[in-house]
Order: structure tokens, then sequence, then C-alpha cells
């Protein structure tokens, strides 16, 4: 999918983007240096993944993406797809297994975790339920918190052992 954008526009746009991503790739890496694991970051642009983490012994490889509050105001959003410019057009690609592990991001002074090919372009998690309670179906922020993913991948990993 490509959308043409002014080149001056575009640049402008690129600029303000990077750096809330830069900003969110931060606060995500300190989340996991606080839990106590070691953050690797790759030399250059050259990898599809942010940085790595080492979880006992395992890389783990981080994409992270910048959230923003749903319209609705009950939970937030992230794009899960990488951005790039062709002859003045944004080109949008998947990201596969093959390239990282999860896509981690920060909302309100947390930071979420989210495995790769769950979702296909973006993702809407849900911090509070609905006024009405329909039942409709949504995906709860709190199960992709990162102390709980983590918890779930460090009993994997003794069920490995």
């Amino acid at each position: 999918m490509t959308i043409k954008i002014p080149e001056e526009r575009s640049q402008r746009y690129y600029m303000e983007t990077q750096r809330k991503g830069n900003i969110t790739e931060v606060e995500t890496m300190l989340a996991f240096l606080k839990l106590g694991y070691a953050v690797l970051i790759p030399y250059g642009c050259s990898e599809r993944y942010d940085y790595i983490v080492d979880f006992n012994g395992r890389f783990i490889r981080i994409q992270s993406k910048h959230s923003t509050k749903l319209s609705h105001g009950k939970g937030f959003c992230f794009d899960i797809r990488s951005h790039h410019y062709e002859t003045g057009k944004v080109v949008h690609d998947q990201y596969t297994d093959d390239e990282i592990d999860y896509f981690a991001t920060s909302y309100d002074g947390k930071c979420y975790l989210v495995p790769v090919g769950a979702y296909k372009s973006q993702v809407k998690l849900r911090l509070i339920p609905s006024k009405d309670n329909r039942g409709i179906p949504c995906t709860w922020a709190k199960d992709f918190e990162l102390e709980k993913v983590i918890k779930k991948l460090e009993m994997e990993q003794k069920d490995e052992r």
C-alpha cells in the first residue's frame, strides 16, 4: 500500500514519527533493564528489529512501536508495519517471525509485549470495558503487560529444561 505525501510534508512527518519511535524504543528498553535483562542494540539500521533482549541465554528480537490513544479513550493502538519512502510515497511492509519475535510499546507508563504474527496491521488493546458492557470481544492490554509475558516465557523456558 502506498500513500502519496508532498515532499516537504513527508520530511517533517518522518522526523516527528522518528522522534516518537525513538522515545518508545528507549522506554521499552528501560522496562527490560529495570527487570534485570541485558539489552543488545545492533550496529547501524540494517536489521528489522530495534534491539535484542538476552532472556536467560535466549535472544528475543524486539521491534518497538509508538502507541496512541484510541478515539473513545478506553485503550490504545499501534501500527505493526514498517514504513519507508520510495519516490515520495509511503510504503508499508509487514514483519515476519523470521525477522522479529515481539513488538514492544509503552502507554501511560507501562510496557506491553505482543508476539509477531498475532495481528495483521494494527494492534488495539483495551484498558477499560465499555459502559454498556455488550460483551463485544476485545483484546485486553493487561494480557500483554511486559511482566505477564515475561512470566509466561519463564514458565515455558522451565518446561523446556
